[in-house]
């Protein structure tokens, strides 16, 4: 029978991105379960642990505060969101966020093409139609 694949804490950062550092703080905010541990008292990570990195790294890319994606990292592998409505819902609101960021900046980018094409900071008329941020209460589900 084949051992499974574990990684120490600098193998398991070496495979995500992350510092040792960052993934020994995850683990102490329960981000990640606890490592199992060696004789000699090092952390043993299993392959689900660095897949799990890996999904938050994701997240963090994302801008999802790292308290936010507790209740998605504590779904089992595999499992279907929508059936979780609230989470499925915030995960909709976190994405219309993003769709909202990426519409914002790609005013920015027109706006910037077209000074570039008018060979100078002219303003037209046109060009400071920038979104501003969208100004809503934050949402208790997402802290701040």
């Amino acid at each position: 029978m084949d051992e499974p694949i574990t990684y120490t804490v600098k193998g398991a950062a070496i495979e995500t991105g992350l510092t040792e550092d960052t993934i020994r703080y995850y683990e102490k905010i329960g981000l990640l379960p606890r490592a199992k541990r060696k004789p000699n008292s090092h952390r043993v990570y299993r392959q689900e642990d660095v897949e799990t990195m890996r999904m938050i790294t994701c997240f963090r890319k994302t801008g999802m505060p790292l308290e936010s994606m507790k209740p998605y990292l504590q779904l089992s592998r595999g499992e279907d969101l929508s059936s979780h409505p609230e989470l499925y819902s915030m995960m909709e609101e976190h994405k219309r966020k993003i769709e909202h960021q990426i519409a914002s900046l790609q005013q920015i980018v027109d706006f910037l093409d077209l000074q570039l094409q008018s060979g100078g900071t002219h303003l037209h008329k046109e060009s400071c139609t920038l979104a501003e941020p969208e100004k809503r209460p934050p949402d208790p589900r997402f802290p701040i």
